[in-house]
């Protein structure tokens, strides 16, 4: 599923790099209840089990529904296999993003869905928990090296442009500055591709901190290089 270059622009409006500490200071949980948050995921599972294209496009996030028409999506959801049962595992308020895990049955058995929503409730990404594309392993990869403190590593990935504007003790000061606000470093969780093609790129990669679990923007140009990363604050 692809974002419109209206989600894409934000993205890249950000400074180049990680979150900066007086942008981490703006970072705030989101205003959707886990209540809420559970109640529209289930609405679109059930649209994913009932095959309801009209229902799941009007459940996507205004960026990414002015992307796609309702066709496409009904011939999307006419093209998977025969969904049984659908469930929640769980909800993971974030800053201005909630993650879902949930799981569909099928005929070949039990199928994990990550979907993460916006303020709204509205669909943001989602994917197939265990279908990895390249550009989601860097990313995820890039976030392990990170936490890891592996600043070289991490760095390594990264545009020869980016990487002049960024030596190893600044990922390390920004990641560590990043880790002390959001209440300590817990895990990396999964990674989504919410565009894909083109000049950039950009896939959300899920981080549990102490305080809140946050998708964090890393965005990539059209050779697979990390051209910016940064935290979902706002998408208005």
């Amino acid at each position: 599923m692809k974002l419109s270059a209206a989600l894409l622009a934000i993205a890249l409006s950000a400074p180049m790099g990680l979150i900066s500490p007086a942008a981490a200071k703006q970072l705030t949980r989101t205003e959707l209840t886990p209540a809420q948050a559970t109640a529209a995921a289930e609405l679109l599972l059930e649209a994913l089990k009932n095959r309801q294209g009209d229902v799941m496009h009007d459940a996507l996030a205004a960026p990414v529904q002015t992307s796609v028409d309702m066709n496409t999506v009904q011939a999307r959801l006419n093209q998977r296999a025969a969904i049984d049962a659908t469930r929640v595992v769980s909800v993971t308020p974030g800053y201005n993003t909630t993650t879902i895990d949930a799981v569909v049955t099928t005929a070949s058995g039990d199928e994990g869905v990550l979907m993460v929503l916006d303020e709204d409730g509205k669909l943001l990404a989602w994917k197939w928990s265990d279908r990895i594309q390249p550009i989601e392993t860097t990313a995820l990869d890039f976030t392990r090296d990170l936490a890891a403190g592996r600043w070289i590593a991490a760095r390594s990935k990264m545009s020869l442009q980016l990487q002049e504007e960024l030596a190893p003790g600044d990922l390390k000061r920004k990641w560590t500055k990043l880790s002390q606000v959001s209440g300590g470093f817990r895990k990396v969780k999964d990674a989504v591709i919410a565009h894909q093609g083109g000049d950039q790129q950009l896939v959300l990669v899920a981080v549990a901190f102490g305080q809140a679990t946050t998708n964090l923007f890393v965005i990539f140009d059209a050779s697979g290089r990390i051209i910016n990363v940064d935290i979902s604050r706002d998408f208005v």
